[in-house]
């Protein structure tokens, strides 16, 4: 059961399974600041949940929580009202925190999207050169949880690729794949948050380096 028609809902068509809710209809914009979308979000997820007692509980959160700088953030205190809502109401359920999903036709809000638009438009940017990010596609997700879903029951887990990307590791990829160079200057600013990468994701992505993945989702969804 499948619930919301977004990138990441998409991606879990092929996993579809009339016993788990995958609950992909949540507010996707971190910059959102109205209650009613939040609330939107909390509505419908208690009336799922009521609907559908028997059914675990997929839902997916988000990794900004670990950012010291977005404490306040009200997108980040809704997803953390949401884990508490679930696990107060839900008997079975998984939360994933999911760090920058990379999908085809994902909002302009994500930083890859931000970067590519750049890059097309030849528009001059600045690169916090101190900041760091991470990345995972939406088809990973998906299918990783497929893979993975029984074992992981009653928790929160990260799910990225375990690594974090400087923004220039992020960029000279990115310029390859788009045969264009970045107008940017790098400035001494920015900042990463700490995060435990879960051992199951290391063994998932054992296969494939950092670089490659970059080249990988640029491929895949731009």
């Amino acid at each position: 059961m499948i619930i919301g028609n977004g990138i990441l809902a998409k991606a879990f068509v092929p996993y579809d399974n009339q016993n788990i809710i995958f609950f992909a209809s949540g507010v996707s914009n971190s910059l959102e600041t109205r209650s009613s979308e939040f609330m939107r979000e909390i509505d419908l997820l208690r009336l799922t949940v009521e609907q559908n007692p028997d059914k675990k509980l997929v839902y997916f959160s988000t990794c900004s929580i670990y950012d010291s700088s977005k404490t306040e953030s009200q997108y980040v205190l809704h997803k953390l009202n949401v884990e508490r809502i679930i696990a107060e109401i839900c008997p079975r359920y998984s939360i994933f925190r999911i760090g920058n999903a990379v999908g085809k036709g994902g909002n302009n809000n994500t930083l890859i999207n931000y970067l590519k638009n750049s890059i097309e438009d030849d528009k001059m940017i600045q690169i916090h050169g101190k900041a760091k990010r991470v990345f995972i596609g939406v088809n990973d997700v998906a299918l990783f949880i497929h893979q993975n879903l029984e074992d992981i029951g009653n928790r929160i887990f990260n799910l990225v690729y375990p690594y974090q990307f400087s923004l220039t590791e992020v960029i000279t990829p990115l310029e390859r794949h788009l045969d264009k160079k970045m107008m940017y200057e790098v400035v001494d600013e920015g900042s990463y948050y700490d995060i435990d990468f879960e051992e199951s994701t290391k063994v998932y992505f054992n296969t494939i380096t950092p670089e490659k993945y970059l080249e990988k989702l640029y491929k895949t969804y731009l």
